[in-house]
Protein backbone atom coordinates (compact mmCIF):
# COMPACT_ATOMS: atom_id res chain seq x y z
CA UNK A 1 0.00 0.00 0.00
CA UNK A 2 2.81 2.40 0.91
CA UNK A 3 4.61 1.60 -2.34
CA UNK A 4 1.47 2.22 -4.38
CA UNK A 5 1.03 5.59 -2.69
CA UNK A 6 4.67 6.55 -3.30
CA UNK A 7 4.33 6.08 -7.08
CA UNK A 8 0.78 7.44 -7.33
CA UNK A 9 0.25 9.44 -10.51
CA UNK A 10 3.17 7.92 -12.42
CA UNK A 11 1.19 6.83 -15.53
CA UNK A 12 -0.33 10.27 -15.98
CA UNK A 13 2.97 12.06 -15.40
CA UNK A 14 4.81 9.71 -17.78
CA UNK A 15 2.23 10.28 -20.49
CA UNK A 16 2.45 14.06 -20.13
CA UNK A 17 6.25 13.99 -19.98
CA UNK A 18 6.55 11.89 -23.11
CA UNK A 19 4.18 14.21 -24.94
CA UNK A 20 6.43 17.18 -24.16
CA UNK A 21 9.89 15.59 -24.19
CA UNK A 22 9.75 12.69 -26.67
CA UNK A 23 11.14 14.94 -29.39
CA UNK A 24 14.37 15.25 -27.41
CA UNK A 25 14.92 11.49 -27.89
CA UNK A 26 15.19 11.90 -31.66
CA UNK A 27 18.81 13.16 -31.94
CA UNK A 28 20.12 10.22 -29.92
CA UNK A 29 18.14 7.74 -32.00
CA UNK A 30 19.34 9.31 -35.25
CA UNK A 31 23.03 9.48 -34.26
CA UNK A 32 23.30 5.88 -33.07
CA UNK A 33 21.22 4.55 -35.97
CA UNK A 34 23.33 6.48 -38.48
CA UNK A 35 26.48 5.08 -36.88
CA UNK A 36 25.30 1.49 -37.25
CA UNK A 37 23.55 1.75 -40.62
CA UNK A 38 26.44 3.63 -42.22
CA UNK A 39 28.79 0.84 -41.16
CA UNK A 40 26.92 -1.86 -43.07
CA UNK A 41 26.53 0.41 -46.11
CA UNK A 42 30.07 1.77 -46.50
CA UNK A 43 32.09 -1.30 -45.54
CA UNK A 44 31.49 -3.30 -48.75
CA UNK A 45 32.10 -0.16 -50.81
CA UNK A 46 35.38 0.79 -49.18
CA UNK A 47 36.75 -2.72 -48.70
CA UNK A 48 35.39 -4.88 -51.53
CA UNK A 49 38.13 -7.52 -51.56
CA UNK A 50 39.54 -9.79 -48.88
CA UNK A 51 42.94 -8.19 -49.39
CA UNK A 52 41.51 -4.75 -48.59
CA UNK A 53 39.76 -6.13 -45.52
CA UNK A 54 42.86 -7.88 -44.28
CA UNK A 55 44.92 -4.70 -44.67
CA UNK A 56 42.27 -2.71 -42.81
CA UNK A 57 42.11 -5.29 -40.01
CA UNK A 58 45.91 -5.17 -39.69
CA UNK A 59 45.82 -1.39 -39.55
CA UNK A 60 43.05 -1.06 -37.02
CA UNK A 61 43.43 -4.17 -34.90
CA UNK A 62 46.74 -3.14 -33.38
CA UNK A 63 46.07 0.60 -33.12
CA UNK A 64 45.93 1.50 -29.42
CA UNK A 65 44.28 4.88 -29.98
CA UNK A 66 41.37 3.33 -31.89
CA UNK A 67 41.24 0.48 -29.39
CA UNK A 68 40.79 3.04 -26.64
CA UNK A 69 37.65 4.39 -28.35
CA UNK A 70 36.13 1.33 -30.00
CA UNK A 71 37.48 -1.57 -27.98
CA UNK A 72 38.55 -4.97 -29.32
CA UNK A 73 38.19 -5.74 -33.02
CA UNK A 74 37.27 -9.42 -33.00
CA UNK A 75 36.54 -9.77 -36.71
CA UNK A 76 36.95 -6.96 -39.25
CA UNK A 77 36.65 -9.27 -42.27
CA UNK A 78 32.82 -9.21 -42.26
CA UNK A 79 30.22 -6.47 -42.37
CA UNK A 80 28.66 -7.45 -39.04
CA UNK A 81 32.02 -7.84 -37.33
CA UNK A 82 33.05 -4.39 -38.52
CA UNK A 83 29.74 -2.88 -37.44
CA UNK A 84 30.05 -4.44 -33.98
CA UNK A 85 33.55 -3.01 -33.56
CA UNK A 86 32.61 0.45 -34.82
CA UNK A 87 29.21 0.82 -33.16
CA UNK A 88 28.91 -1.25 -29.98
CA UNK A 89 31.09 0.76 -27.59
CA UNK A 90 30.63 4.18 -29.18
CA UNK A 91 26.90 3.73 -29.80
CA UNK A 92 26.45 2.52 -26.22
CA UNK A 93 28.32 5.59 -24.95
CA UNK A 94 26.06 7.92 -26.95
CA UNK A 95 22.93 6.10 -25.76
CA UNK A 96 24.10 6.28 -22.14
CA UNK A 97 24.88 9.98 -22.48
CA UNK A 98 21.40 10.67 -23.84
CA UNK A 99 19.80 8.65 -21.04
CA UNK A 100 21.76 10.59 -18.41
CA UNK A 101 20.64 13.96 -19.76
CA UNK A 102 17.02 12.84 -20.03
CA UNK A 103 16.86 11.40 -16.50
CA UNK A 104 18.57 14.32 -14.77
CA UNK A 105 16.45 16.88 -16.60
CA UNK A 106 13.24 15.06 -15.63
CA UNK A 107 14.27 14.69 -11.98
CA UNK A 108 16.66 17.26 -10.48
CA UNK A 109 16.18 19.63 -13.39
CA UNK A 110 12.52 20.01 -12.46
CA UNK A 111 13.42 20.75 -8.85
CA UNK A 112 15.89 23.44 -9.88
CA UNK A 113 13.42 25.10 -12.25
CA UNK A 114 10.46 25.02 -9.81
CA UNK A 115 8.35 22.68 -11.94
CA UNK A 116 8.61 19.93 -9.33
CA UNK A 117 6.84 22.08 -6.74
CA UNK A 118 3.90 22.60 -9.08
CA UNK A 119 3.71 18.85 -9.72
CA UNK A 120 4.00 18.05 -6.00
CA UNK A 121 1.04 20.33 -5.25
CA UNK A 122 -1.20 17.86 -7.12
CA UNK A 123 -1.98 14.21 -6.48
CA UNK A 124 1.48 12.77 -6.97
CA UNK A 125 3.50 10.28 -4.93
CA UNK A 126 6.96 11.21 -3.65
CA UNK A 127 8.73 8.68 -5.86
CA UNK A 128 6.60 9.23 -8.97
CA UNK A 129 8.85 11.89 -10.50
CA UNK A 130 12.02 9.83 -10.13
CA UNK A 131 10.29 6.72 -11.47
CA UNK A 132 8.98 8.72 -14.43
CA UNK A 133 12.44 10.12 -15.12
CA UNK A 134 13.97 6.65 -15.11
CA UNK A 135 11.24 5.27 -17.34
CA UNK A 136 11.82 8.09 -19.82
CA UNK A 137 15.53 7.27 -20.00
CA UNK A 138 14.76 3.59 -20.44
CA UNK A 139 12.13 4.26 -23.13
CA UNK A 140 14.61 6.45 -25.02
CA UNK A 141 17.17 3.63 -24.82
CA UNK A 142 14.65 1.13 -26.16
CA UNK A 143 13.86 3.51 -29.04
CA UNK A 144 17.56 3.70 -29.89
CA UNK A 145 17.97 -0.07 -29.78
CA UNK A 146 14.85 -0.96 -31.75
CA UNK A 147 15.25 1.61 -34.52
CA UNK A 148 18.99 1.00 -34.98
CA UNK A 149 18.73 -2.80 -35.02
CA UNK A 150 15.76 -2.92 -37.40
CA UNK A 151 17.25 -0.44 -39.87
CA UNK A 152 20.67 -2.10 -39.67
CA UNK A 153 19.07 -5.44 -40.53
CA UNK A 154 17.07 -3.92 -43.38
CA UNK A 155 20.20 -2.32 -44.88
CA UNK A 156 22.13 -5.57 -44.98
CA UNK A 157 23.28 -6.46 -41.49
CA UNK A 158 22.76 -9.95 -40.11
CA UNK A 159 19.58 -10.04 -38.05
CA UNK A 160 20.94 -11.82 -34.97
CA UNK A 161 24.03 -9.62 -34.79
CA UNK A 162 21.95 -6.47 -35.40
CA UNK A 163 19.39 -7.35 -32.73
CA UNK A 164 22.12 -8.17 -30.21
CA UNK A 165 23.87 -4.90 -31.03
CA UNK A 166 20.62 -3.00 -30.45
CA UNK A 167 20.05 -4.88 -27.19
CA UNK A 168 23.51 -3.78 -26.09
CA UNK A 169 22.52 -0.14 -26.68
CA UNK A 170 19.31 -0.66 -24.69
CA UNK A 171 20.97 -2.21 -21.64
CA UNK A 172 23.77 0.37 -21.63
CA UNK A 173 21.15 3.12 -21.63
CA UNK A 174 19.27 1.39 -18.81
CA UNK A 175 22.38 1.07 -16.65
CA UNK A 176 23.19 4.75 -16.92
CA UNK A 177 19.56 5.78 -16.46
CA UNK A 178 19.94 4.18 -13.04
CA UNK A 179 23.32 5.86 -12.49
CA UNK A 180 21.77 9.23 -13.38
CA UNK A 181 18.87 8.58 -10.99
CA UNK A 182 21.43 7.95 -8.24
CA UNK A 183 23.58 11.01 -8.97
CA UNK A 184 20.38 13.10 -9.06
CA UNK A 185 20.04 12.29 -5.35
CA UNK A 186 23.69 12.97 -4.58
CA UNK A 187 24.41 16.18 -6.50
CA UNK A 188 23.54 19.58 -5.08
CA UNK A 189 21.82 20.58 -8.34
CA UNK A 190 21.08 19.24 -11.82
CA UNK A 191 24.42 20.38 -13.25
CA UNK A 192 26.38 18.61 -10.53
CA UNK A 193 24.26 15.48 -10.93
CA UNK A 194 24.90 15.46 -14.68
CA UNK A 195 28.63 16.00 -14.18
CA UNK A 196 28.82 13.10 -11.72
CA UNK A 197 26.95 10.71 -14.02
CA UNK A 198 28.89 11.73 -17.13
CA UNK A 199 32.09 11.45 -15.12
CA UNK A 200 31.26 7.87 -14.12
CA UNK A 201 30.41 7.01 -17.73
CA UNK A 202 33.62 8.61 -19.05
CA UNK A 203 35.87 6.90 -16.51
CA UNK A 204 34.36 3.48 -17.20
CA UNK A 205 34.54 4.05 -20.96
CA UNK A 206 38.20 5.10 -20.95
CA UNK A 207 39.10 2.38 -18.44
CA UNK A 208 37.48 -0.26 -20.67
CA UNK A 209 39.48 0.88 -23.70
CA UNK A 210 42.73 1.35 -21.81
CA UNK A 211 42.67 -2.09 -20.20
CA UNK A 212 42.05 -3.65 -23.59
CA UNK A 213 44.86 -1.65 -25.20
CA UNK A 214 47.42 -2.83 -22.65
CA UNK A 215 46.26 -6.47 -22.79
CA UNK A 216 45.13 -6.48 -19.15
CA UNK A 217 44.07 -9.82 -17.58
CA UNK A 218 40.67 -11.14 -18.63
CA UNK A 219 39.14 -10.70 -15.20
CA UNK A 220 39.37 -6.91 -15.59
CA UNK A 221 36.57 -7.08 -18.18
CA UNK A 222 34.10 -8.22 -15.53
CA UNK A 223 34.72 -5.38 -13.07
CA UNK A 224 33.44 -2.83 -15.58
CA UNK A 225 29.74 -2.73 -16.58
CA UNK A 226 30.71 -1.57 -20.06
CA UNK A 227 32.92 -4.63 -20.34
CA UNK A 228 29.83 -6.80 -19.92
CA UNK A 229 28.33 -5.26 -23.05
CA UNK A 230 31.57 -5.84 -24.97
CA UNK A 231 31.38 -9.52 -24.01
CA UNK A 232 28.13 -9.95 -25.95
CA UNK A 233 30.36 -10.01 -29.08
CA UNK A 234 27.78 -9.47 -31.85
CA UNK A 235 28.69 -11.39 -35.03
CA UNK A 236 31.60 -13.26 -33.41
CA UNK A 237 29.97 -14.95 -30.43
CA UNK A 238 26.43 -13.63 -30.11
CA UNK A 239 26.34 -14.01 -26.33
CA UNK A 240 23.08 -12.72 -24.88
CA UNK A 241 23.64 -13.69 -21.26
CA UNK A 242 25.98 -10.80 -20.27
CA UNK A 243 23.00 -8.48 -20.78
CA UNK A 244 21.44 -10.08 -17.69
CA UNK A 245 24.26 -8.60 -15.61
CA UNK A 246 23.37 -5.17 -16.97
CA UNK A 247 19.71 -5.58 -16.05
CA UNK A 248 20.67 -6.65 -12.51
CA UNK A 249 23.01 -3.66 -12.24
CA UNK A 250 20.15 -1.37 -13.30
CA UNK A 251 17.80 -2.79 -10.66
CA UNK A 252 20.36 -2.57 -7.84
CA UNK A 253 21.50 1.00 -8.61
CA UNK A 254 17.90 2.16 -9.12
CA UNK A 255 16.95 0.67 -5.74
CA UNK A 256 19.77 2.62 -4.09
CA UNK A 257 18.60 5.80 -5.84
CA UNK A 258 15.04 5.43 -4.54
CA UNK A 259 16.36 4.71 -1.04
CA UNK A 260 18.48 7.88 -1.13
CA UNK A 261 15.57 9.97 -2.39
CA UNK A 262 13.65 9.59 0.85
CA UNK A 263 16.77 10.60 2.80
CA UNK A 264 17.27 14.03 1.28
CA UNK A 265 15.41 17.32 1.41
CA UNK A 266 13.45 18.55 -1.57
CA UNK A 267 15.69 20.64 -3.84
CA UNK A 268 18.83 19.52 -2.02
CA UNK A 269 21.32 16.73 -2.67
CA UNK A 270 23.14 14.46 -0.29
CA UNK A 271 26.16 16.64 -1.08
CA UNK A 272 25.04 19.88 0.53
CA UNK A 273 25.69 23.22 -1.11
CA UNK A 274 27.96 25.29 1.17
CA UNK A 275 26.57 28.66 2.25
CA UNK A 276 27.82 31.69 0.39
CA UNK A 277 29.75 34.57 1.97
CA UNK A 278 27.94 37.21 4.00
CA UNK A 279 28.95 39.78 1.37
CA UNK A 280 29.50 39.06 -2.30
CA UNK A 281 33.11 38.91 -3.41
CA UNK A 282 32.54 38.85 -7.18
CA UNK A 283 32.58 42.32 -8.70
CA UNK A 284 32.81 41.57 -12.42
CA UNK A 285 30.96 39.50 -14.98
CA UNK A 286 34.22 37.71 -15.79
CA UNK A 287 34.59 36.76 -12.13
CA UNK A 288 31.03 35.41 -12.21
CA UNK A 289 31.80 33.27 -15.27
CA UNK A 290 34.92 31.89 -13.60
CA UNK A 291 32.99 31.13 -10.42
CA UNK A 292 30.22 29.30 -12.32
CA UNK A 293 32.78 27.15 -14.12
CA UNK A 294 35.30 26.71 -11.31
CA UNK A 295 34.35 23.17 -10.33
CA UNK A 296 34.16 21.80 -13.90
CA UNK A 297 37.55 23.35 -14.66
CA UNK A 298 39.07 21.51 -11.70
CA UNK A 299 37.44 18.21 -12.71
CA UNK A 300 38.45 18.55 -16.36
CA UNK A 301 42.04 19.46 -15.41
CA UNK A 302 42.33 16.24 -13.45
CA UNK A 303 40.81 14.34 -16.38
CA UNK A 304 43.41 15.73 -18.78
CA UNK A 305 46.21 14.66 -16.51
CA UNK A 306 44.76 11.15 -16.82
CA UNK A 307 44.40 11.47 -20.60
CA UNK A 308 47.99 12.64 -20.83
CA UNK A 309 49.13 9.56 -18.92
CA UNK A 310 47.07 7.22 -21.15
CA UNK A 311 48.21 8.70 -24.47
CA UNK A 312 51.73 9.18 -23.15
CA UNK A 313 51.82 5.48 -22.32
CA UNK A 314 50.91 4.67 -25.92
CA UNK A 315 53.90 6.65 -27.22
CA UNK A 316 56.17 4.05 -25.61
CA UNK A 317 54.91 1.36 -27.99
CA UNK A 318 54.73 3.43 -31.17
CA UNK A 319 58.07 2.16 -32.56
CA UNK A 320 57.15 -1.50 -32.20
CA UNK A 321 53.63 -0.90 -33.54
CA UNK A 322 54.88 0.70 -36.72
CA UNK A 323 57.57 -1.92 -37.16
CA UNK A 324 55.10 -4.81 -36.77
CA UNK A 325 52.26 -3.20 -38.77
CA UNK A 326 53.42 -0.99 -41.66
CA UNK A 327 49.78 -0.59 -42.76
CA UNK A 328 49.12 1.43 -39.62
CA UNK A 329 51.04 4.34 -41.06
CA UNK A 330 48.11 5.07 -43.36
CA UNK A 331 45.92 5.98 -40.40
CA UNK A 332 48.29 8.68 -39.26
CA UNK A 333 49.92 10.05 -42.37
CA UNK A 334 49.70 8.80 -45.92
CA UNK A 335 52.96 9.75 -47.53
CA UNK A 336 55.15 9.89 -44.43
CA UNK A 337 58.55 8.89 -45.71
CA UNK A 338 60.60 8.08 -42.63
CA UNK A 339 60.15 7.02 -38.99
CA UNK A 340 60.54 10.57 -37.69
CA UNK A 341 57.60 11.72 -39.80
CA UNK A 342 55.53 8.72 -38.69
CA UNK A 343 56.18 9.49 -35.04
CA UNK A 344 55.30 13.13 -35.62
CA UNK A 345 52.07 12.18 -37.38
CA UNK A 346 51.25 9.85 -34.49
CA UNK A 347 51.67 12.80 -32.13
CA UNK A 348 49.42 14.98 -34.30
CA UNK A 349 46.69 12.34 -34.15
CA UNK A 350 47.01 11.99 -30.38
CA UNK A 351 46.64 15.73 -29.80
CA UNK A 352 43.79 15.93 -32.29
CA UNK A 353 41.88 13.43 -30.14
CA UNK A 354 42.85 15.31 -26.98
CA UNK A 355 41.77 18.56 -28.63
CA UNK A 356 38.35 17.12 -29.51
CA UNK A 357 37.86 16.12 -25.89
CA UNK A 358 38.98 19.58 -24.75
CA UNK A 359 36.44 21.15 -27.11
CA UNK A 360 33.67 19.23 -25.31
CA UNK A 361 34.51 21.14 -22.13
CA UNK A 362 34.52 24.44 -24.01
CA UNK A 363 31.15 23.77 -25.65
CA UNK A 364 29.72 22.88 -22.23
CA UNK A 365 30.84 26.26 -20.90
CA UNK A 366 29.14 28.07 -23.80
CA UNK A 367 25.96 26.05 -23.28
CA UNK A 368 25.92 27.21 -19.66
CA UNK A 369 25.12 30.69 -21.00
CA UNK A 370 21.85 29.33 -22.36
CA UNK A 371 21.14 27.43 -19.14
CA UNK A 372 21.52 30.64 -17.16
CA UNK A 373 19.03 32.32 -19.49
CA UNK A 374 16.45 29.54 -19.22
CA UNK A 375 16.74 29.53 -15.41
CA UNK A 376 16.14 33.31 -15.29
CA UNK A 377 19.57 34.06 -13.85
CA UNK A 378 20.89 36.02 -16.83
CA UNK A 379 18.27 38.78 -16.83
CA UNK A 380 19.15 40.19 -13.39
CA UNK A 381 22.78 40.50 -14.51
CA UNK A 382 21.87 42.08 -17.85
CA UNK A 383 19.53 44.50 -16.04
CA UNK A 384 22.64 46.15 -14.56
CA UNK A 385 25.30 48.09 -16.45
CA UNK A 386 26.66 44.84 -17.91
CA UNK A 387 26.38 44.87 -21.70
CA UNK A 388 25.44 41.80 -23.68
CA UNK A 389 28.87 41.70 -25.29
CA UNK A 390 30.56 41.66 -21.89
CA UNK A 391 28.20 39.01 -20.58
CA UNK A 392 28.74 36.60 -23.48
CA UNK A 393 32.38 37.59 -23.85
CA UNK A 394 33.18 36.56 -20.28
CA UNK A 395 32.00 32.99 -20.93
CA UNK A 396 33.81 32.87 -24.26
CA UNK A 397 37.02 34.02 -22.57
CA UNK A 398 36.66 31.32 -19.91
CA UNK A 399 35.95 28.66 -22.57
CA UNK A 400 39.01 29.67 -24.61
CA UNK A 401 41.27 29.90 -21.55
CA UNK A 402 40.20 26.59 -20.03
CA UNK A 403 40.59 24.64 -23.28
CA UNK A 404 44.07 26.11 -23.74
CA UNK A 405 44.88 25.08 -20.17
CA UNK A 406 43.72 21.51 -20.81
CA UNK A 407 45.85 21.21 -23.94
CA UNK A 408 48.91 22.51 -22.12
CA UNK A 409 48.33 20.04 -19.26
CA UNK A 410 48.07 17.13 -21.71
CA UNK A 411 51.09 18.42 -23.64
CA UNK A 412 53.23 18.53 -20.52
CA UNK A 413 52.28 15.01 -19.44
CA UNK A 414 52.65 13.48 -22.91
CA UNK A 415 55.94 15.35 -23.33
CA UNK A 416 57.32 13.72 -20.20
CA UNK A 417 56.50 10.30 -21.64
CA UNK A 418 57.91 11.01 -25.11
CA UNK A 419 61.17 12.28 -23.62
CA UNK A 420 61.38 9.22 -21.36
CA UNK A 421 60.68 6.72 -24.16
CA UNK A 422 63.25 8.37 -26.45
CA UNK A 423 61.28 8.02 -29.70
CA UNK A 424 62.85 11.09 -31.29
CA UNK A 425 60.24 13.54 -29.99
CA UNK A 426 61.45 15.88 -27.28
CA UNK A 427 59.45 17.30 -24.40
CA UNK A 428 59.41 20.67 -26.15
CA UNK A 429 58.10 19.18 -29.41
CA UNK A 430 55.22 17.49 -27.62
CA UNK A 431 54.28 20.63 -25.72
CA UNK A 432 54.53 22.76 -28.87
CA UNK A 433 52.32 20.30 -30.78
CA UNK A 434 49.69 20.61 -28.04
CA UNK A 435 49.85 24.41 -28.26
CA UNK A 436 49.61 24.29 -32.06
CA UNK A 437 46.34 22.34 -31.74
CA UNK A 438 44.67 24.99 -29.55
CA UNK A 439 43.40 27.16 -32.48
CA UNK A 440 41.51 24.13 -33.84
CA UNK A 441 39.86 23.65 -30.43
CA UNK A 442 38.85 27.31 -30.41
CA UNK A 443 37.22 26.95 -33.83
CA UNK A 444 34.98 24.17 -32.52
CA UNK A 445 34.08 26.27 -29.46
CA UNK A 446 33.35 29.24 -31.74
CA UNK A 447 30.79 27.14 -33.62
CA UNK A 448 28.94 26.72 -30.30
CA UNK A 449 29.16 30.49 -29.69
CA UNK A 450 27.54 31.14 -33.07
CA UNK A 451 24.68 28.73 -32.34
CA UNK A 452 24.01 29.81 -28.74
CA UNK A 453 24.37 33.49 -29.61
CA UNK A 454 22.29 33.59 -32.78
CA UNK A 455 19.91 30.58 -32.75
CA UNK A 456 19.74 29.19 -29.19
CA UNK A 457 16.60 27.21 -30.03
CA UNK A 458 18.88 24.91 -32.05
CA UNK A 459 21.33 24.44 -29.18
CA UNK A 460 21.92 20.79 -30.11
CA UNK A 461 23.65 22.14 -33.21
CA UNK A 462 26.29 23.64 -30.92
CA UNK A 463 27.77 20.12 -30.75
CA UNK A 464 28.06 19.69 -34.51
CA UNK A 465 31.70 20.84 -34.50
CA UNK A 466 32.63 18.22 -31.92
CA UNK A 467 30.80 15.42 -33.72
CA UNK A 468 32.14 16.32 -37.17
CA UNK A 469 35.72 16.63 -35.94
CA UNK A 470 35.50 13.33 -34.09
CA UNK A 471 34.09 11.44 -37.07
CA UNK A 472 36.54 12.90 -39.58
CA UNK A 473 39.61 12.47 -37.38
CA UNK A 474 38.88 8.84 -36.50
CA UNK A 475 37.27 7.57 -39.70
CA UNK A 476 38.63 9.86 -42.41
CA UNK A 477 42.04 8.27 -43.08
CA UNK A 478 40.95 4.63 -42.85
CA UNK A 479 37.71 5.24 -44.79
CA UNK A 480 39.56 7.15 -47.53
CA UNK A 481 37.63 10.42 -47.16
CA UNK A 482 38.40 12.91 -49.96
CA UNK A 483 40.63 15.84 -49.07
CA UNK A 484 37.77 18.37 -49.10
CA UNK A 485 35.94 16.27 -46.50
CA UNK A 486 39.04 16.03 -44.32
CA UNK A 487 39.42 19.81 -44.52
CA UNK A 488 36.07 20.27 -42.76
CA UNK A 489 37.69 19.30 -39.47
CA UNK A 490 39.79 22.15 -38.04
CA UNK A 491 42.10 19.54 -36.51
CA UNK A 492 43.12 18.46 -40.02
CA UNK A 493 44.81 21.87 -40.35
CA UNK A 494 46.91 21.52 -37.20
CA UNK A 495 50.60 21.64 -38.26
CA UNK A 496 53.12 18.92 -37.51
CA UNK A 497 55.69 20.92 -35.55
CA UNK A 498 58.15 18.00 -35.37
CA UNK A 499 58.91 18.16 -39.11
CA UNK A 500 59.16 21.92 -39.34
CA UNK A 501 57.61 21.79 -42.80
CA UNK A 502 54.26 23.44 -41.96
CA UNK A 503 53.82 27.01 -43.15
CA UNK A 504 51.01 28.01 -40.77
CA UNK A 505 48.43 28.75 -43.47
CA UNK A 506 46.11 26.13 -42.05
CA UNK A 507 46.09 27.83 -38.66
CA UNK A 508 45.42 31.16 -40.34
CA UNK A 509 42.39 29.81 -42.19
CA UNK A 510 40.80 28.19 -39.16
CA UNK A 511 41.50 31.34 -37.14
CA UNK A 512 39.55 33.37 -39.71
CA UNK A 513 36.64 30.93 -39.37
CA UNK A 514 36.87 31.27 -35.60
CA UNK A 515 36.57 35.03 -35.85
CA UNK A 516 33.63 34.72 -38.25
CA UNK A 517 31.75 32.35 -35.93
CA UNK A 518 32.39 34.68 -32.99
CA UNK A 519 31.08 37.68 -34.93
CA UNK A 520 27.90 35.75 -35.79
CA UNK A 521 27.42 34.71 -32.17
CA UNK A 522 27.97 38.14 -30.64
CA UNK A 523 25.84 39.91 -33.25
CA UNK A 524 23.00 37.45 -32.73
CA UNK A 525 23.20 37.68 -28.93
CA UNK A 526 22.94 41.49 -29.07
CA UNK A 527 19.81 41.38 -31.20
CA UNK A 528 17.78 38.46 -29.84
CA UNK A 529 15.46 38.25 -26.86
CA UNK A 530 16.48 36.69 -23.55
CA UNK A 531 15.83 33.83 -22.99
Amino acid sequence: MATATAVLGTPQLLKASLRHEARSFLPWVVIVTALSVSSVIVYPLLFPSQHDRHAFATTVGSNPALGLIFGPAYDLSTVDGFNAWRSLALGGFITALGAILIVVKASRGQEDSGQAELLASGVLGREARLLTAMLMGMIASVAVGVVSSVLTGLFGGGWEASLLLGAGFVVTGWMFSAVAALTAQIGSDARTATSLAVGVLSVLFVLRGFLFSIDAPRWTVWINPLGWIEETRPATGDHWWPLILGVVFTAVVAGIAFAFQVSRDFGQGLIATPPGPARGRIHSVLGLAIRLNRSPIIYWSCAFVGLGVIFGYFTGSVRSLFAANPEMAKIFASGAANPAELYGAFLVTIFSLVGIIASIAGVQTINLVRNEELNDRAEPVLATAVTRNRYLGSSVAVAFAETALYMVIAGVVVGIFTAYHNIGISFGDALLQAVATIPAVWTVVAVAVAVIGAVPQARLASWIGVLASFAITLFGPSFKFPEWAMDISPFHHAPDVTTGSSDGWGLLWISLFTVAFLVIGFAGFRRRDTP
